[in-house]
This record gives C-alpha cells, sequence and structure tokens, in this order.
C-alpha cells in the first residue's frame, strides 16, 4: 500500500429546511476509496431522496467491483431530467482512489474539484463525453501523500449572492480562499471547516441552498499495532512482542498479563499511573518506556467500544471526541486510533487469564474479549480505518 485515505464532509442545510438536498457517500474496499458527492435537484425532502439515490447507487456499484465507466452508464441512464428547467434532477461528483496512488473521477453538471499539492493547485485534464445525452466530465491522475482533493455542491459558489456579493464566489475565488487558508498539516476535517465557515459568513448565517464540502486528504500509511492479551504459547511471547515494536503509528498494549509480557521482552518497567487517569469507570493507564500506551484490558475495551459507537452515530459527537482531552485510558485508546493513525492491526492472544480462570461465563471471558475486539474493528473500518486480526 502506497497512500492512506482520510475523508471528511459536511453541510450547511438551505435555511429554514429540516433536510439537507445534498448526500456524500463514502465506501471502502481493499483496492480504493470512493467517495460520491450528489447535488439534489431543488432542497427539502425531494432532493435528499433524489441525491441519496444517486449516491448510493453510484458508490455501491463501484465498492463492489463495477468500472466507473459502469456505473456512470447506470446512473446516467437512470437519471431524469426536470421538464421545466433541462436539467438534471441530480449532479454529482466522484472520486476513486485507489491505495496505490491512482485517481479516478467523473464530473457531472457540478462545481470542479480542486486538486492541492503543498499548498497550490495543481490543474486537472479533464475528458468532456457524453453518455445518455449527459455530459460528464472524467479525468485520470496520481497523488501522493499530502495531497488534497476538494469538492463541493453548487451552493458553495451561489454564497453571498444577493447580499454581501452580487453573482457569488466564482471558481477562482474559492480557489484563493482555500490556497490562503491552508497548512501543511490540516486534515480533511480542518480544511472542509475552514471553506464551510467561510460560506457560512458568506450567507449570514441563513444559507440560500444546501452547501456541502468534501475532502479527501491523501496520507502515508501509518499503522497503529495493539496488543491485547498474551500469546496461547509462551514461546510466542517475543515473537508477537517485536511485531508490536515495529508498527509504524502508535504501539498500544492492553491488559495487565499483556504489559507484564511486553515489559519482560522489551526490558522496560511498568510505571502504574498514580491513579490520576482513573474516571470512576475505567481502570487508570500505565507507562512502559517505548510503548505510547498501556492500558487495562476487558473493562478498557468495552468503553472503546461504546466511544466509537458514539462517534459512529453522530458526526456532531465525532467532532466534539477528536477536540476533547479526557484523560481516562479508554478515551485516551480511542482518540488515538481515531486520530493517530491509517491502519489498525490488533494482535490476539489467546492465553486464558488467570485471574479470570475460575469465572465461568464471565463478562470479562477470552471469547468475549475477542468479540469486543472484532466489534471495535467494525467500528474503526466506520471511521475509514484499515483493521486487520492476527491470532497468537
Amino acid at each position: 500500500m502506497k497512500i492512506h485515505v482520510e475523508t471528511y464532509y459536511d453541510s450547511l442545510k438551505k435555511k429554514y429546511e429540516e433536510l439537507c438536498g445534498d448526500k456524500v457517500k463514502v465506501l471502502r474496499n481493499e483496492e480504493s476509496c470512493t467517495v460520491v458527492l450528489s447535488d439534489g435537484l431543488g432542497s427539502g425532502v425531494k432532493a435528499n431522496v433524489l441525491a441519496t439515490l444517486t449516491s448510493e447507487i453510484i458508490a455501491t456499484m463501484i465498492n463492489e467491483g463495477a468500472d466507473l465507466s459502469d456505473a456512470l452508464e447506470t446512473i446516467t441512464s437512470t437519471l431524469p431530467v426536470c421538464s421545466e428547467r433541462g436539467v438534471a434532477y441530480s449532479t454529482f461528483t466522484i472520486v476513486q482512489v485507489f491505495y496505490d496512488g491512482r485517481v479516478s473521477m467523473a464530473e457531472y453538471d457540478g462545481p470542479e474539484a480542486i486538486f492541492m499539492r503543498q499548498g497550490r493547485v495543481i490543474p486537472i485534464t479533464r475528458e468532456e463525453i457524453v453518455m445518455s445525452g449527459k455530459k460528464v466530465r472524467l479525468s485520470n491522475f496520481t497523488v501522493e501523500p499530502k495531497d488534497q482533493i476538494i469538492f463541493f455542491s453548487d451552493g458553495i459558489v451561489h454564497a453571498g449572492i444577493g447580499s454581501i456579493l452580487n453573482f457569488g464566489w466564482d471558481q477562482k475565488e474559492i480557489i484563493q480562499h482555500v490556497t490562503t487558508m491552508y497548512k501543511p498539516n490540516d486534515n480533511a476535517r480542518t480544511t472542509c471547516h475552514n471553506l464551510l465557515w467561510a460560506v457560512n459568513d458568506l450567507y449570514q448565517g441563513l444559507p440560500g441552498d444546501d452547501s456541502t464540502v468534501a475532502v479527501v486528504n491523501i496520507l502515508p500509511p501509518k499503522e497503529a499495532v495493539v496488543m491485547v492479551g498474551p500469546p496461547g504459547n509462551m514461546e510466542d511471547d517475543e515473537r508477537v512482542v517485536m511485531k508490536l515494536m515495529r508498527a509504524t503509528g502508535k504501539k498500544i498494549v492492553c491488559g495487565g498479563s499483556t504489559s507484564q509480557v511486553v515489559s519482560r521482552i522489551i526490558g522496560e518497567p511498568i510505571i502504574m499511573d498514580d491513579l490520576l487517569s482513573f474516571r470512576g469507570d475505567v481502570p487508570p493507564i500505565a507507562k512502559i518506556n517505548g510503548i505510547d500506551l498501556v492500558t487495562e484490558g476487558a473493562i478498557t475495551l468495552k468503553k472503546v467500544l461504546e466511544y466509537l459507537r458514539e462517534c459512529n452515530n453522530s458526526k456532531e459527537y465525532l467532532d466534539n471526541f477528536m477536540d476533547g482531552k479526557k484523560g481516562d485510558g479508554a478515551f485516551l485508546l480511542a482518540h488515538m486510533l481515531i486520530c493517530d493513525c491509517t491502519a489498525v492491526r490488533f494482535l490476539q492472544g489467546t492465553a486464558d487469564n488467570i485471574a479470570h480462570a475460575s469465572i465461568n461465563y464471565s463478562p470479562i471471558s477470552l471469547g468475549k474479549k475477542i468479540r469486543t475486539v472484532e466489534r471495535i474493528g467494525d467500528e474503526l473500518v466506520k471511521l475509514g480505518k484499515i483493521v486487520s486480526y492476527e491470532k497468537f
């Protein structure tokens, strides 16, 4: 794998509407990440339904192995054209980024996407084709770490019309804004919000159209390794710990017995956290030199799963969580997995925990811990991480 793809998107609903008429769909498979932004005609419920159908059809087809051309042919032949306005019921931008750095992009009737490298806009060569009577712009290019692709609905271009600006922004002014605001370490979320907040200001807090920004941020692969539980065979201890120590991202240890194994193999003592990180329902963390985070096992993992589920259920919760600095072990672990890595590998030990051996069907049994780790992995996949498991 050459790159990892970080995505973020957010929207402003048209004033007085409860639903946004724009829709963004992100789907990942083993080869690529596909992001589809669709803008339904009009606003409200009707626009939301049209945009949702468009983005779902395109993203699902591509994610399940269809070529971009097949997905385009399907959606362009399906989308009707409004007889009164002579425009399609839904416009779209499709960005498919392969993990080897190749990008395929298709744009239909929306503003042109912006491709940035080191704060400069890189021109994209587009080929216009006609499919089912509709003109689609196609482009293929290659990305590298720290590149960004920014695309948006036409509500962004219309910002300020009739109030602050006579004719809204044009592409040149939007480009000037994103290049002015650019900082080398900006993530996708920061870039998205920088543009969206400016748009909201131009609308004076009352958007005249649904406005959505989607950002694709290209990152170097950075894998966090989480060791959970000692290996079933003590002869594997050193081999598994060395896998942990070779992590290109964060090195994390979960469980008292596991931390003792790591401490013994790398020759560094376990230092307890003097209970400062104890928050009532989550045990305190410890420290081992060379390891980024050492936590208790089962109870902490259960709380991590709760945090991740909340992050997936609410974008507002996710935003607050990413900005938070709460100190308990579960928060620190969940925050690290969300913010500090692109992929997560779990090294799952299968040794019985002597402390729990006498508790039949214990809620902290080995089987339940393994299932909890797998559920954590499922939530991380939803958050855009590449997750793998190894059992020992």
